[in-house]
């Protein structure tokens, strides 16, 4: 059965798009069309009737006599709407041309006007930047007096510089990056997850393998193979790891009931840290420059597992998070600027921003995630809602080329494993000489 377009010449403008039911025989179909030009003309909705079909209801349609022609102007005008100039200074959108050649560091300068998380990317590599600028500022004598603190050994800077990760990124080849940061002391203060510990130290007694996101896990399982995303970790690295662990805490135990140890989080992975004793490892550079780690969700993994079963062999450790919060928050608030480099979401961004609170925020913020806010989780959550609760300044830089002020915090929406390596090709690295050369300085 077909529909036809009814004439042009029997209806007005808005009729013209009118369907009606074509029938087989002519005469009965020309009765359809008088009876439903009557019904149009009437403003009603149309019923046909015919002997071939029956009960078809159509929504009235507005009647009008004015002409098509004379709606032009108005479309002509909302399509073609007219623009306010933008300021002289606005970037233009401009990518990386290959006809150039291959050149990485002008290919990753693009970035910041190409658009999207590009853009996001390159406002973030000048965070960063700003960040160092404002570390290697000299202190003043009096300044360093007001801003040193019990818990604080470190020499004080004229920005305090807080990495956090989540423990994925140390399965991945990320920790050679945040190795290489610690292994300088181009950072301050560490966070992260017990599996961001442990993984480091496990890396440094059996290595961690490349397999597939698809690989099934009811097979691996029954082969003793545990996945991370397409990371592979043979179930023995944790037996090599609690061979590893049980002598270290029957150590701590000791200490702590001969010589009145106070042990916290950031203690236990500064002593883990010393007995690694592996070039390799985050914490082995954690413990030679003194760099806390701070860890609150210390027992939530392998490294709570060992404890866990120590607990029975030999009971007694203590650990004091008090102490370490107090220690956290105090090289926030003793600080003359903070910036926070964030990888990834959860337990870590919030635990550096609440540290940040303390001393009425942030003064530099670059987020690494691909969270979301529409769950309200704190992970999704964006850098203006962190500014609603006081952990980052609201006073914070603003961004100039346009007239469209921003914040001068920057969340770059991606995979922490594609960007955190270049964006620390394009700050620390980049001014590595002059990082490394104030550390031997020190």
């Amino acid at each position: 059965m077909r529909w036809d377009l009814l004439k042009r010449d029997t209806f007005t403008s808005h009729e013209t798009r009118l369907c009606a039911k074509r029938f087989n025989h002519k005469r009965q179909r020309e009765d359809d069309k008088v009876e439903c030009r009557k019904e149009f003309k009437k403003g009603g909705a149309i019923h046909i009737q015919s002997s071939f079909f029956t009960g078809v209801q159509y929504p009235p349609f507005p009647v009008t006599t004015h002409k098509m022609a004379d709606h032009v102007p108005m479309a002509h005008e909302a399509v073609l709407k007219s623009s306010c100039p933008l300021p002289e200074e606005t970037p233009q959108i401009k990518g990386y041309d290959f006809n150039q050649g291959v050149d990485y560091r002008a290919l990753l300068q693009t970035y910041l006007n190409t658009g999207f998380q590009a853009t996001n990317f390159g406002r973030a590599v000048q965070e960063i930047n700003n960040m160092i600028e404002k570390r290697l500022e000299p202190i003043k004598d009096s300044e360093e007096k007001a801003l040193k603190n019990e818990f604080c050994q470190r020499p004080v800077s004229g920005c305090t510089i807080f990495l956090g990760y989540t423990s994925n990124l140390i399965s991945s080849g990320i920790r050679e990056s945040i190795r290489y940061l610690v292994e300088h002391n181009m950072v301050d203060v560490l966070v992260t997850t017990a599996g961001g510990i442990e993984e480091d130290l496990i890396k440094c007694l059996a290595p961690t393998y490349l397999g597939d996101f698809s690989l099934p896990g009811r097979e691996l399982r029954s082969r003793g193979i545990n996945r991370i995303g397409n990371l592979l970790v043979p179930n023995d690295n944790y037996c090599l790891f609690e061979d590893w662990m049980m002598p270290i805490l029957d150590q701590m135990v000791l200490e702590q009931k001969t010589e009145g140890t106070h042990w916290t989080p950031s203690k236990m992975i500064h002593r883990l840290g010393k007995e690694i004793n592996n070039p390799q490892s985050v914490y082995y550079w954690a413990y030679k420059n003194n760099i806390p780690v701070f860890s609150p969700a210390i027992t939530d993994g392998s490294l709570g597992d060992m404890m866990y079963f120590h607990s029975y062999k030999n009971p007694g450790l203590v650990l004091d998070i008090v102490e370490d919060i107090r220690r956290m928050n105090n090289h926030a608030v003793f600080a003359k600027r903070t910036g926070m480099i964030i990888l990834g979401g959860g337990l870590v961004k919030h635990h550096i921003c609440n540290a940040n609170l303390m001393r009425n925020g942030a003064n530099f913020s670059v987020f690494v995630n691909t969270g979301q806010e529409f769950d309200g989780s704190d992970a999704g959550a964006r850098p203006d809602e962190a500014i609603s609760w006081g952990k980052i300044q609201m006073d914070s830089k603003p961004v100039k080329n346009t007239t469209f002020k921003k914040l001068a915090v920057f969340q770059v929406f991606a995979d922490a494993s594609l960007v955190f390596p270049l964006m620390v090709a394009e700050t620390f690295a980049r001014h590595a000489g002059v990082l490394i050369g104030e550390k031997k300085e020190d």
